[in-house]
């Protein structure tokens, strides 16, 4: 009996949590830092002010090259949005309409008026540890 217990008990701390790695390469220059925003709601992409984020993190770039981890993510579906925020200063800089600075989101290549990035396109389910690439593009 309590070896059963002692069993069954060791199932239930099992925790559904795993590591996300986020690659960039080929970003532009090294200025700055890399913003990563990690999403887990529909809908809450795009979020040009960075309002609706599930997770945030930000590292530097070097040789044009960047990695960040979320850990101890709980298994679920997720999207990623970056931003090559080159003065630092925590948002899209714009000209007219268009960024300045480079931006990307999971599962997509490019970004356009007929590729607008939204939640239900940029959405992966994390359910083991995983790394992915995302493309920074420059507009």
């Amino acid at each position: 009996m309590l070896s059963a217990l002692l069993f069954l008990s060791s199932f239930s701390n099992t925790k559904e949590e795993y590591n996300l790695a986020i690659e960039v390469e080929n970003l532009r220059n090294s200025k700055g830092v890399l913003q990563v925003a990690l999403y887990n709601k529909d809908g809450s992409i795009p979020d040009e002010q960075y309002k609706n984020y599930f997770k945030l993190q930000t590292t530097n770039i070097e040789s044009g090259n960047a990695e960040v981890t979320f850990k101890n993510l709980p298994k679920g579906r997720y999207a990623i949005n970056i931003l090559h925020d080159e003065n630092k200063n925590g948002k899209i800089d714009k000209g007219l309409i268009l960024p300045k600075e480079g931006i990307g989101f999971s599962n997509y290549q490019s970004i356009g008026l007929t590729n607008r990035p939204n939640y239900k396109k940029a959405s992966f389910d994390l359910f083991q540890d995983k790394k992915i690439k995302v493309k920074v593009i420059y507009i």
